[in-house]
Parts: structure tokens; C-alpha cells; sequence
């Protein structure tokens, strides 16, 4: 797809995982967190095996999840096959099943919609856009060989990748639209730029709740009155708590201990040949004698192509006469790239090129020089350096691509096998016999409630939910999660319980100190406000009520002051009042565990002369926001729409497979 008027430059050795990412929606994570959701209801039907979702008819495969996944575990990872980094496959699963829904939902409506991504959208977005500094570092293309290498590297074929960025065009030409009725007046922007630069000075009076809280003493019938008027609030505030008896089988460990063979290899390598196809190629060098393109009146000027013409035939000429080729295409060859290296394009496939420079490179033989070639471009003299048949890449070109990914399976398989053993042995054996004779280690905990960490486990709130909803004493189970399988049994169960005032008497005194404080507060930042405002005179007022009066320096919105915090938080109602003006309660320190008056006494209006050096900014900045605005509206009836329609359905068996690491490919 890249045209081959680029050059090869030099190839850096980098992980294209980053980039190959932001197709899986970016930019739909940027502006809808969660994107479209892959936990939708079941609509008409389950998808099959091995499909996560259909999307408009389009399958989102567990291959093509995992796939993700593992690119995205590789970039947090930089490229380490960590044991940890395997573990973590899973619980990126769903999060990648999740953007690869929502990419095929939004290239689902823009199809829909009529909407286009071609080929040449395609060369400008890989030499101009997010991919040129992988593609065309220094303006200048890594060359056709080192283009599919790189992709190669990264588990994915020149057709996918330039597939997934035409996906990604469309995706975004459909953002454009949804998005296109934005606009931002001139006011609203010289509103924002005196939001943002206006300044102010200040005088301000807090009173902390914590300084209340320390006066109260409240007495043993207040506490009790207390309690009995909450009760409600306190009834199973004991939560329900298991006891409960495991044998936990490590992931990690069964990897750590899995080798993996040649015949492994080969068996992998096998059965996924058609992964490794590489196609024909050819490896050419060319000279561009340039065409001028057609006027605005869509007419050529035919003396500049008879000129050019004769310039090429005579560089032909010098070829033919043993001219050195790298040599002249210096000299003589149009194209700014490859001509400065001596016209090398290095290896382009089929479908690559226009179709008069493919012909011609396919059907040279090696080692030969055409005569004038005519394209869109110009006229080409093409050097045929070498030919390479469509071939499968041996096993071991790939073998460090597929090792990681065989030795995970096979530790998926081992882990199932033995975790379905241990359950068969612990059920006919009992669990200190089974474990024991597997050399496993029985944990027995005391109670313990839903949100506590388990030992070899840590917090795990996927095997508490199954812990929690299993009965005493039932039948020994198995539990399958990302760090591992745990087979284990209910072994004791307290309810939830509602504690005796005696019980919690220090929750209850914290509580009620807290509430009273909290009223307090608000009671006299109000009479606070309200006496400032009386007396024209915040200092005055504070003093009769034991508040200290401190002065700010001139701050703006995104300013801090002493006490006060954040000037963008509750703290920028100030900026609304004129000097001499005196604020309502405002709540100031964490949770509002404060309360505020202030008194402005000088306002900085931002100088008019700087309107016009940030109104281009500001006028952005609002567009987003207002863009944003309008998508999430538009994505969240899209959602709806999809879901309601049957468009969108899950496979929820097939989802949990791969979350808890079964999939076949871990």
C-alpha cells in the first residue's frame, strides 16, 4: 500500500506495539471512557465458539483479543515475556475485547453512513500521520522489506495492519461528522479568557471542623439516642464472613517449569502456516523523470511531458551504455528519496505500487533494466536487483515469535490438568490427602469477609464472588483465575450481623461527633457570611466569632492559597464577586471539612492585548470540549441503538474463558 516513490532509510529497531494500539480505539477511550461496554445483554442468539462478539456482523475473535491483549501487556512490559507480564494477559483481555467492539461498532455506522477510507487515505496517513516516525523517519520510507519485517516482528501482515488504519480513518472521518455542528462564538471565548486570567486579592475567615469537633462531650443517653435513631443504618454492618479451606495451583510456577520442545514448536508452526506466508517480492531501484500533473482545467501540458520524455530516454541511454545506475539516479532521478540514495526501493509485493510499475518490476528478470516505464508519475527506469518467490517463512525465522505463545498454552493445558485432578483427588480423598500427595501446601483461613486478602492469593474479589455465593459444606469446587486455579470448600459461614450499641459505642461517638461537628461548621460560616455581610467588614465579624483573618496575594482560577486549596474548586464562586464584596459559606479542605468567607479587595482584569495571542487556543480548547460533548451523546444512542437492534452480541462463556486465561491461546 505504501508507494514506492519512498526510499528505504535505515531501520530502527523499535516496538511498533504502541502505535499498533491506538487502533483499538483511541480515540474512542479518549472521549468515552469504557467505550462501548462488552458486557451488553445477549441479543438474538450466542455467537460461536471462539468468537467474543459480532458486531454488524462482524466477529470479534478470541485470536484477534488475545492478540491485543498480548500487544498491550508487551508495550507496559517493553517487550519482557515476564512471567508477570503472561499473567497479566487476562485482565487486559477484557479490556481489549471491549475497544475492539467499540472500534467495529463506530466503522459499523460509518459504513453505514456511506463513509470512505481509500488507499490513498491509507499512503498519506502512514507517511504523514501517527506512523511516520516508524515508517518515514526523516520524511524519508524504512523501505519495503523493513516495512513488513517490522510488522512481521509484531504478529501482524502489511494487508491487516493497512486494513485496521483504513478502520481507523473511517472511524475518524466519522468523529468529524458526528462531531462537525461544533462551533464556539467569539464571546464565548473572550468570556473564557477572562475566566481563565482574571485575578484577584483577597481577605479570608476559616473555621475547621476539626476545632469544633474538639469542644463536643457528648453524654452516654445523647450516644444511645444516637444509635437508636440510626439503627438502621447499622443493621448487618457486620458483614457476612467465610471460613474457608484452599489449595491454590500458581500460574506463574507452572510456567516457570514448562519447556518447550521442538515438536512443540513444529506442531504450533503447523497448524498456523498460512500466518507466515510471505508473498512475491522484488527488490528494485528506479529513476523518476517527473510529469507535470494536470492544470485546473484538468489539462496536461503536453510539451512538459515530451520534455521530460527525451530527459528520461537520454538517462536510459546512459544506463544502457554502462552508466553506473546509483550514480545517475542521483543525478538525475526526481524522486527527493530514494534518488539521493542512488534510486533503491528495496523489496516491494504485489498491489504495492501503480499498476504499470508493478508490471514492469514482476516481469523483468533479475538483474535487467527496463526501458521507460509511463505512470501517473512520470517515467520510471526500473533496476531489477533480485526476485523472491511467495514462500512460508521456516520455523525457524519464527521461532522466538512463537515460543512465548506455545509455552503459555501448553502452561494453560498443564494448570487445567492438574486443577481438575487435585479436584478429583480432594473430593475422594479429602484435601490434606490430595494435597499432600501433589506437594501443594491446604490453607485454612478464619473467617474472613468479601474485600479481605487471602494468603497465596492477596485480594482477589473474582474468587471471593464465587466464594461467597457457594453453600457450607457443598462439594469441593474449582475456581479459575488469572494468577491461577484454587480448588476449594465453604468451610464455615457467620451472616451478616447487626452489632449491639456496646458493640460499636466508638463508631457510634466518631459518627456523632462528626455529624454535630459538620452542623456546627455550616452554622457558623453562615453566621460568619451572614454578620461580614451586615457589617460590611469580614475582619470585624471574625473576630467576634474567634475566626482568624489571613490576606491571599493576587491568584488566578488555576491558583492555590493557604487554607483554602485549589482556586478552581468551590473557591472560584470569588471570582464572581466585585471588590468589597463578600462570599457566601464556601467548603474548603478535604471533604469539606471547612468552611470559608471571603472578602474580595482587588480585581485584575487580564490585558485585552493578550486576547489575541490566546484566542486561537482558548477557541480549540472549548471546540474539544464541546466536541467531546456531542460524541458521547452520539456514541451512547449508537450503543443503545446496536444493542437494542441485535447488532451487538456477546459471547459471555467465551469472554470468561479468556479473562480467566483458558483460552487456547494462553
Amino acid at each position: 500500500m505504501i508507494r514506492f516513490l519512498q526510499t528505504p532509510g535505515p531501520v530502527k529497531k523499535v516496538i511498533l506495539s504502541a502505535i499498533l494500539l491506538v487502533f483499538c480505539g483511541a480515540m474512542v477511550i479518549t472521549l468515552i471512557p469504557g467505550g462501548l461496554g462488552a458486557s451488553s445483554s445477549l441479543l438474538n442468539g450466542t455467537p460461536s465458539q471462539g468468537v467474543i462478539a459480532t458486531v454488524s456482523g462482524e466477529d470479534v475473535t478470541s485470536h484477534e483479543v488475545l492478540k491485543t491483549a498480548q500487544l498491550m501487556v508487551k508495550q507496559q512490559f517493553r517487550g519482557q515475556n515476564s512471567p508477570m507480564a503472561v499473567q497479566l494477559i487476562p485482565y487486559f483481555a477484557g479490556q481489549a475485547a471491549d475497544r475492539l467492539i467499540t472500534q467495529k461498532a463506530l466503522v459499523a455506522e460509518a459504513k453505514r453512513m456511506g463513509l470512505k477510507a481509500t488507499d490513498a487515505d491509507v499512503r498519506d496517513e502512514l507517511q504523514h500521520g501517527q506512523y511516520a516516525q516508524y515508517f518515514f523517519p526523516g520524511g524519508t520510507f524504512i523501505g519495503q522489506e523493513a516495512y513488513q519485517n517490522l510488522l512481521a516482528s509484531n504478529d501482524t501482515t502489511p494487508q491487516a495492519f493497512e486494513q485496521s488504519v483504513k478502520d481507523e480513518i473511517l472511524s475518524r472521518k466519522l468523529i468529524a461528522l458526528v462531531t462537525g455542528s461544533a462551533t464556539v462564538s467569539d464571546k464565548e471565548i473572550h468570556d473564557e479568557f477572562e475566566k481563565r486570567n482574571t485575578k484577584i486579592k483577597f481577605d479570608y475567615a476559616i473555621i475547621n471542623q476539626e476545632d469544633l469537633r474538639k469542644g463536643l462531650n457528648p453524654t452516654e443517653a445523647e450516644l444511645k439516642a444516637y444509635y437508636e435513631k440510626n439503627k438502621a443504618t447499622y443493621n448487618n454492618s457486620i458483614p457476612e464472613k467465610r471460613k474457608l479451606e484452599y489449595v491454590f495451583l500458581d500460574r506463574a510456577k507452572v510456567l516457570a517449569q514448562v519447556a518447550v520442545t521442538d515438536q512443540d514448536l513444529q506442531s504450533y508452526y503447523s497448524q498456523h502456516q498460512d500466518e507466515f506466508r510471505v508473498p512475491e517480492q522484488v527488490k528494485v531501484s528506479h529513476i523518476l523523470i517527473k510529469t507535470p500533473p494536470a492544470g485546473a482545467d484538468g489539462k496536461v501540458d503536453e510539451k512538459a511531458v515530451e520534455e521530460a520524455r527525451k530527459k528520461a530516454e537520454d538517462v536510459l541511454k546512459q544506463v544502457k551504455s554502462g552508466g553506473k545506475f546509483d550514480d545517475l539516479a542521483k543525478k538525475y532521478s526526481d524522486d527527493p528519496g530514494s534518488g539521493k540514495l542512488g534510486g533503491e526501493l528495496g523489496w516491494i509485493g504485489r498491489g504495492r505500487t501503480v499498476p504499470e510499475f508493478e508490471k514492469a518490476a514482476f516481469s523483468t528478470p533479475k538483474g535487467q533494466t527496463t526501458d521507460l516505464v509511463k505512470s501517473s508519475y512520470g517515467f520510471h527506469i526500473i533496476h531489477v536487483e533480485d526476485k523472491q518467490d511467495a514462500h512460508v517463512k521456516s520455523l525457524d525465522e519464527v521461532r522466538a515469535q512463537i515460543d512465548p505463545l506455545v509455552k503459555q498454552q501448553k502452561a494453560a493445558q498443564i494448570l487445567e490438568t492438574q486443577a481438575n485432578a487435585l479436584l478429583t483427588s480432594v473430593r475422594t480423598d479429602g484435601f490434606d490427602k490430595a494435597a499432600t500427595a501433589k506437594g501443594l501446601n491446604v490453607v485454612n483461613t478464619d473467617f474472613v469477609a468479601k474485600g479481605d486478602a487471602l494468603p497465596g492469593i492477596g485480594v482477589s474479589p473474582q474468587f471471593m464472588n464465587e466464594a461467597f455465593t457457594a453453600h457450607e459444606k457443598d462439594t469441593p469446587n474449582l475456581a479459575q483465575l488469572p494468577q491461577g486455579d484454587i480448588v476449594f470448600q465453604v468451610e464455615g459461614v457467620k451472616p451478616p450481623a447487626t452489632p449491639a450499641f456496646d458493640e460499636i459505642r466508638t463508631r457510634v461517638e466518631n459518627e456523632f461527633k462528626n455529624e454535630r461537628a459538620q452542623q456546627l461548621l455550616e452554622q457558623k460560616v453562615q453566621e460568619l457570611s451572614d454578620r461580614a455581610k451586615a457589617e460590611h467588614d469580614l475582619k470585624r465579624a471574625a473576630k467576634e466569632l474567634g475566626a482568624t483573618v489571613k490576606s491571599s496575594d493576587f491568584v488566578g482560577p488555576d491558583g492555590q492559597v493557604p487554607d483554602i486549596g485549589s482556586m478552581s474548586g468551590p473557591a472560584a464562586a470569588a471570582f464572581d464577586l466585585k471588590p468589597g464584596e463578600i462570599s457566601g459559606p464556601i467548603a474548603v479542605g478535604a471533604s469539606g471539612t471547612g468552611g470559608a468567607v471571603i472578602a474580595v479587595l482587588e480585581k485584575q482584569a487580564p490585558a485585552e492585548q493578550d486576547f489575541a495571542a490566546k484566542k486561537d487556543q482558548l477557541r480549540e480548547a472549548l471546540l474539544q470540549t464541546k466536541q467531546q460533548d456531542i460524541f458521547q451523546v452520539f456514541v451512547s444512542n449508537l450503543r443503545q441503538q446496536m444493542q437494542k437492534d441485535g447488532k451487538i452480541r456477546m459471547n459471555e462463556d467465551e469472554m470468561k474463558k479468556i479473562t480467566k486465561g483458558n483460552a487456547a491461546g494462553l
